[in-house]
């Protein structure tokens, strides 16, 4: 791999996080916004409002740990290099399978990976992007896990199809090699036709959308592929979704190996990557899950 795809992939990730921009001027949000929206809605009639402009710190923009407002993405630079890092490594190994991402936000992840591919002269695979568009689904009866959960009432979380499509076509990204899968997953993953993966991207953020993507989609993985779990260290759900569907499938997968990364200066990521092998224990079966962490 050249270092003129890394330094595209590089700037595109820097872009796509808005990473080293300064503040724009916002509307307010959170208690700001409790404060000063009335006073903005009356502003509004002459067109008028109260913005706020925050600033810009590096070291939660580097660590996905903010919320930027025009970014299509806030995973932040350090998930984006561990991406990069887990395509160029199937590229380079051969490994068989589209990407997909399930919970996309606004397509940065995605677009990521289109840029990747595009980046490392990769012609064959193709790009999915799985999401409602609208926002996460009201928690279910059926999960516990997700009893508490009020990331539905989240309207920050609802971004249209067509908009991500737009944020494709910013960046001159978006061709057929990008699918859409629209539908909340309990019912657009079952029929995805996607044959097989090799680098599975979830960011579902609940219990139920977790276990839905997994069920679903991890059954195709191609061994040597990669899984990546956003969120499976700052959100319990998505740690407990991994766990369960780790035990029930015992004795019918073939091992993961963590390969966990931990930013400088911090404990853990926020996410992980599990990478799947097949492997036989000499008895003619194939063995069970094996974890083994790089951090």
């Amino acid at each position: 791999m050249d270092s003129l795809a890394d330094s595209y992939l590089e700037l595109l990730s820097h872009m796509l996080t808005r990473y080293g921009f300064e503040g724009v001027f916002v509307p307010p949000r959170g208690r700001r916004e409790k404060v000063l929206g009335p006073i903005n809605r009356v502003l509004r009639r002459a067109k008028l409002g109260i913005a706020v402009r925050p600033g810009f710190d590096e070291h939660e923009r580097r660590n996905g740990r903010d919320h930027p407002y025009e970014a299509e993405t806030m995973i932040g630079l350090k998930r984006l290099e561990n991406l990069k890092m887990c395509i160029r490594t199937v590229i380079e190994d051969n490994v068989p399978g589209d990407l997909i991402e399930t919970g996309v936000w606004r397509g940065g992840a995605v677009i990521f990976m289109r840029g990747a591919l595009l980046a490392y002269g990769d012609e064959d695979r193709v790009v999915w992007a799985a999401d409602s568009f609208e926002g996460l689904p009201s928690p279910s009866a059926a999960y516990a896990a997700d009893a508490d959960s009020e990331l539905h009432t989240v309207r920050h979380f609802e971004v249209g199809v067509e908009t991500v499509k737009a944020n494709f076509a910013k960046y001159g990204l978006l061709d057929d090699r990008v699918k859409f899968i629209k539908g909340w997953f309990s019912e657009s993953l079952p029929g995805a036709p996607i044959e097989r993966i090799s680098v599975l991207r979830l960011d579902g953020d609940m219990y139920e959308s977790q276990m839905d993507a997994l069920k679903n989609l991890y059954p195709k993985l191609s061994p040597g592929g990669f899984c990546i779990i956003d969120d499976y260290h700052m959100i319990e759900a998505c740690r407990r979704a991994i766990h369960d569907y780790r035990v029930s499938t015992t004795s019918r997968t073939p091992s993961w190996i963590s390969t966990r990364t931990a930013p400088a200066g911090e404990g853990r990521s926020p996410d992980r990557r599990l990478r799947r092998r097949d492997h036989h224990d000499g008895s003619g079966r194939q063995g069970g899950p094996a974890v083994m962490s790089s951090c």
